[in-house]
C-alpha cells in the first residue's frame, strides 16, 4: 500500500498551507461551483457552435458527446490511479504528488481544495479543446461538451461525497467506495464519479462478509 498523505490526523480536519505568499495561497483555493460552472459553460458554448456551424448530423453529434462523457470517466480513473497515486520515489515526484493529491488525503474535509483553481481549470479546458481539435477537427465541438460535462460531474460528486452523508439508495456505493479509498485502502476505488472502470480493471474494493 502506498503512503499517500503525510500526517497522522485521526479527524482529517483542518487545511494545509501550500504557499507562504498569501496571494498564491488564496489563489490555490476555489469554491467548487466556480470550476463546475466554467466547464458547463464552455461545454454549452462548444455544443452551440457544433450545432450551428458544422454539418455533422445532430444524432451523430449526440453520440460523440456521450463518447466524450465516457472518455472522461476513463481519463479520471487513469489520472487518479497512475498520476495522483504515483510512487513518490524522489523529491520532485514526492512534492508533485503531495501538492496535487496527497494533501487531499491529509485534509479530505477541506472543501476549498476539492478542485483545481479557476485559472488552472480554464487552462485545462483550453488544452482539451486544442488537443481534441487536432485529433477530431469539427467533431471536437461535440466531444468537448461530453468530456467537460464528465469533468463537472466528477467535481460535483467528489464534493458531495465529502460534504454530505451518503443517501439510502443505489448512489451510496460512491460514498462507500470513496471512504474506503481515503480511510482504508488507497490502492482501490479510483473511480469517483463512476465505479465502471474499477469493475472492469479489477480495483473495486473487496466487500467484507
Amino acid at each position: 500500500m502506498k503512503k499517500i498523505g503525510r500526517l497522522d490526523r485521526p479527524d482529517n480536519s483542518g487545511s494545509a498551507r501550500m504557499f507562504e505568499n498569501p496571494v498564491l495561497e488564496k489563489m490555490s483555493r476555489t469554491h467548487i461551483s466556480i470550476p463546475i460552472a466554467m466547464f458547463l459553460g464552455i461545454g454549452t458554448v462548444s455544443f452551440y457552435y457544433a450545432v450551428t456551424i458544422t454539418d455533422i448530423p445532430l444524432s451523430v453529434g449526440l453520440a460523440i458527446t456521450l463518447v466524450g462523457l465516457l472518455a472522461f470517466t476513463l481519463v479520471e480513473y487513469i489520472m487518479h490511479r497512475y498520476f495522483f497515486h504515483m510512487e513518490p520515489d524522489n523529491k520532485v515526484k514526492d512534492k508533485l504528488q503531495y501538492s496535487v493529491h496527497g494533501v487531499h488525503h491529509d485534509y479530505p474535509k477541506d472543501k476549498d481544495r476539492l478542485a483545481m483553481p479557476p485559472f488552472i481549470s480554464a487552462f485545462y479546458a483550453f488544452v482539451f479543446y486544442v488537443v481534441f481539435t487536432l485529433l477530431m477537427n469539427d467533431y471536437a465541438l461535440y466531444f468537448l461538451p461530453g468530456f467537460l460535462s464528465g469533468y463537472a460531474l466528477y467535481l460535483g460528486v467528489h464534493y458531495i461525497v465529502h460534504a454530505y452523508q451518503p443517501p439510502k439508495n443505489f448512489l451510496k456505493i460512491l460514498w462507500v467506495n470513496h471512504a474506503i479509498h481515503h480511510y482504508k485502502d488507497p490502492d482501490v476505488a479510483f473511480g469517483v464519479s463512476s465505479p465502471l472502470w474499477d469493475y472492469i480493471l479489477g480495483t473495486m474494493p473487496k466487500r467484507e462478509r
